[in-house]
C-alpha cells in the first residue's frame, strides 16, 4: 500500500538556524520557509536526491509543534511520510485493520498541496506517521 518515502520532518527551534545550517554545512538545496496555518506550522522543504527533508517550525502558540519543542528543546524527528496512490482507500484499510486516523479521518492540505492523513504514533511502534496521495 506505501509506496516511496516522501520526507522525513525534523521540528527545529531555530527554522533561520537549522536552514542556514543544511545549505551551509551540508550543501543541501534548501527552499524558502512556506506557511502552514491549517496545520500550525512553518516548514522548509530540503530536496535530497531520493527524498526530502522537512524542517517545521511552530507558527503561533497553539502549534503542535509548540508542544512536541516543550518536551523536546532541541528538536528531533517529529514524524515520517510516505506516499499512497489512493488516501482514502489507505483511510479505510488501515481503519479496517485498527490503525487510528488522526483529526476524526478527513485528509486535509498539507504542504504539497496534496491530501495527507496522520496515523497515531502508538499504532506504528512510536513513529507519527503521515500518508500522502500522489
Amino acid at each position: 500500500m506505501i509506496g516511496r518515502l516522501n520526507h522525513v520532518a525534523i521540528a527545529v527551534p531555530d527554522l533561520e538556524a537549522a536552514s542556514a545550517q543544511y545549505r551551509t554545512m551540508l550543501g543541501a538545496e534548501v527552499g524558502p520557509p512556506q506557511d502552514e496555518p491549517d496545520h500550525g506550522v512553518t516548514v522548509v522543504f530540503i530536496t535530497l536526491p531520493n527524498t526530502k527533508i522537512e524542517l517545521l517550525f511552530p507558527l503561533g502558540t497553539a502549534s503542535p509543534i509548540q508542544g512536541f519543542l516543550d518536551k523536546n528543546p532541541s528538536g528531533g524527528i517529529h514524524h515520517i511520510c510516505y506516499e499512497v496512490d489512493d488516501i482514502l482507500a489507505a483511510r479505510d484499510h488501515l481503519l479496517a485493520q485498527g490503525a487510528r486516523v488522526l483529526g476524526g479521518g478527513a485528509p486535509k492540505t498539507g504542504a504539497h498541496g496534496k491530501p495527507v492523513l496522520f496515523l497515531h504514533p502508538k499504532d506504528f511502534n512510536g513513529c507519527l506517521i503521515e500518508l500522502e496521495q500522489v
